[in-house]
């Protein structure tokens, strides 16, 4: 009786995440790449929690993380959004797809707003205009002693 009440409780929660799709193929829920939320950071939590005997609270602590990191993760692709629609006006697609779109173009990856250039590598916001120079910082002339 315990193992068929357990295989209910976890095919419930299977189904209820859409970790498993219902229905024809095609007709299943759709992954999307986003951070975890409250099941499963709340799982996490919990998993930690009951190491030190605070499982509940460890359940609650990774839901809220949970919430928190999907909220910055989609704020962040609206922005993205916003700056797509700002280059291709009149631009069809979810805000998600246009989120992706502006990730391809300038070479970022998904939850950063920063392009993935290396330290040495000047980003093309700092390197000078054609027919302009940069003075020397302060403290640093040409004079060689």
């Amino acid at each position: 009786m315990r193992r068929m009440t357990t295989l209910a409780a976890v095919a419930v929660v299977a189904l209820s995440s859409g970790i498993v799709g219902t229905g024809a193929p095609g007709m299943g829920s759709v992954a999307q790449a986003e951070p975890g939320g409250c099941l499963k950071y709340g799982a996490a939590g919990a998993v930690g929690g009951h190491v030190v005997h605070h499982g509940v609270i460890g359940a609650l602590g990774g839901c809220v993380t949970g919430m928190y990191r999907r909220h910055v993760y989609r704020k962040e692709a609206k922005q993205k959004a916003a700056l797509y629609d700002q280059e291709h006006p009149g631009a069809k697609g979810t805000y998600e797809e246009k989120a992706t779109a502006y990730d391809v173009e300038h070479s970022t990856q998904p939850g950063k707003m920063t392009t993935n250039t290396p330290a040495g590598t000047p980003s093309p916001s700092n390197t000078p205009a054609q027919g302009q120079t940069q003075s020397a910082p302060a403290g640093q002339d040409d004079t060689h002693f």
